[in-house]
């Protein structure tokens, strides 16, 4: 069988920059969700409206530029739509939480219903796969698309108490029929911050009774 590809047609590339020149994210391995393709609007991502409301709005701000992080992380990004900020000491860190997220964390943020990041992945054996998030706040239904195509329904399992309140939990699993480079579609809606995803192999008895 011949390895996947992305779609014919898709405009869009795989993430890099000064400081990330990285090859596409592996399966099984991390996605991080601040760092979805580049090709902007409508090719790859869909934001409601263009404005990066934490990397060129609100950590514009003196208070939010903090210490440990410096212009790169307060700026990640900030020309697109895709709302981004970082994990913060005195917003993330200045509590308790279900799971700890590292100082400096990119997340997703300011979701609104319809929205959605590309990720170019590559997959480097096909099967069955567990998909942890690190996450923040309601227990919302995400989705995920392979190469176009409808592929997987998640469900966040547990509330937090608030955005920066962060929680990693399996959500659901995902099949990769394929090995091989591949474009994964993370849908999402209003209510939750989203940091990264873990993809694990799965076993049949991963599937019936998810790890917490």
């Amino acid at each position: 069988m011949a390895a996947a590809d992305v779609p014919a047609g898709y405009a869009g590339l795989p993430f890099s920059d000064a400081a990330h020149k990285v090859d596409p994210p592996m399966i099984p391995g991390l996605v991080q969700c601040a760092l979805y393709d580049l090709g902007g609007e409508g090719v790859a991502y869909h934001d409601t409206d263009p404005i990066n409301h934490g990397s060129g709005e609100l950590n514009l701000k003196p208070g939010h530029q903090r210490v440990h992080a410096g212009p790169y992380i307060w700026q990640f990004r900030k020309d697109e739509g895709v709302d981004v900020s970082f994990v913060k000491d005195w917003a993330d860190l200045n509590h308790t939480n279900r799971v700890c997220p590292p100082i400096n964390q990119f997340y997703i943020g300011w979701t609104a219903d319809g929205e959605w990041c590309n990720y170019t992945v590559n997959v480097a054996k096909p099967g069955i796969y567990q998909i942890r998030a690190l996450y923040a706040f309601q227990t919302n239904q995400v989705t995920f698309d392979l190469n176009g195509k409808a592929a997987s329904v998640c469900r966040l399992p547990e509330a937090t108490p608030s955005y920066h309140h962060w929680n990693s939990a399996v959500i659901g699993t995902l099949t990769f029929p394929e090995a091989g480079p591949q474009l994964l579609t993370f849908h999402y809606g209003k209510g939750n911050n989203f940091a990264w995803f873990e993809f694990e192999p799965s076993t049949p008895a991963d599937v019936a009774t998810p790890k917490p």
